[in-house]
């Protein structure tokens, strides 16, 4: 049986837009997640242990999501609203729940924008609300020059190796299925595209590898990408940098020195390798055509 946890809030609204994802607010209807990911963020907090186990879902989400969706489109405070931050919708959980969508036929019963952020192929079965979302919500005044859609769906890969996915994305759907639904998201007409993050250092942002990365996505037809490094978080039995230092000792034991070094100091990678890896990816970005902005025209998207 899912546990399950009554909340007192579950639209958060975010100090200030990302750039990237342009959220407005966020909403995550369950607590903790399936996928488990050794290199999740979440993994840094006193969530971060035995995430699996502690999967729950938000009892009275719908309840609570509307009240505050009413309250916001009273004041006309329309903006996109991220679907899933902490944890991704479409868990398995989600196929007897369904809470995932009924919580987009509120966002679309109150014509909010939506965003949706997942590494499963499960989005599918929404499209038809999330064709009507894109019709007929509200899209905040300083985006509507810049931006025709009010459905975004973005889908987060670390590699398209099924094996390499395995290892650092256990719980989650494999990359050829992500890969697979990203195709009939976009044959489907969708804005959508791909958050290349976090990339493995030595593993999946290896030159070669992120040529095949590049190219497969420019031929898939990906309207934008967002590469990022890895970052590792906490210093417990179950963070993200101790159960990626274990997985590469055990799997890629030559590049365990190389490890130490990389993450002597601190969670994130050197300057000198963000640099690097920066100046390769703009690079790539630019030969396969791939935009590193959700936007349709220029601008500035800042909430």
């Amino acid at each position: 049986m899912l546990r399950q946890v009554a909340v007192k809030s579950v639209l958060n609204k975010t100090k200030r837009r990302d750039t990237w994802f342009l959220d407005d607010y966020t909403v995550n209807p369950f607590s903790g997640c399936a996928f488990n990911c050794l290199y999740c963020y979440i993994r840094g907090s006193r969530y971060g242990e035995h995430m699996e186990e502690k999967l729950s879902l938000k009892s009275n989400v719908l309840e609570v999501l509307e009240k505050q969706l009413k309250l916001r489109a009273k004041k006309g405070q329309y903006g996109f609203v991220v679907v899933s931050s902490a944890t991704d919708p479409y868990l398995a959980a989600e196929e007897d729940s369904q809470v995932t969508r009924h919580l987009l036929e509120l966002l679309l019963h109150y014509r909010f924008p939506v965003h949706v952020i997942t590494k499963s192929n499960r989005v599918a079965r929404d499209f038809d609300i999330l064709k009507r979302i894109d019709r007929e919500s509200i899209l905040p005044a300083d985006l509507q020059p810049l931006l025709s859609h009010a459905a975004l769906i973005t889908f987060s890969f670390s590699t398209l190796d099924d094996t390499v996915g395995k290892l650092f994305e256990p719980g989650a759907p494999s990359p050829t299925l992500r890969l697979q639904a990203l195709q009939e998201t976009l044959a489907a007409g969708f804005h959508s595209g791909v958050s290349l993050m976090p990339l493995i250092p030595y593993v999946t942002d290896t030159g070669e590898n992120l040529h095949h990365l590049f190219s497969t996505f420019e031929a898939t037809g990906a309207k934008y990408i967002f590469p990022a490094t890895l970052t590792l978080f906490g210093e417990g039995p179950a963070d993200s940098k101790t159960l990626v230092f274990r997985a590469i000792e055990k799997h890629y034991p030559h590049l365990s020195e190389k490890y130490r070094k990389l993450f002597a100091y601190g969670g994130q990678l050197p300057h000198w390798y963000r640099d690097a890896f920066a100046a390769k990816v703009k690079s790539l970005s630019e030969t396969h055509g791939l935009k590193n902005t959700i936007l349709e025209q220029s601008g500035n998207a800042q909430g």
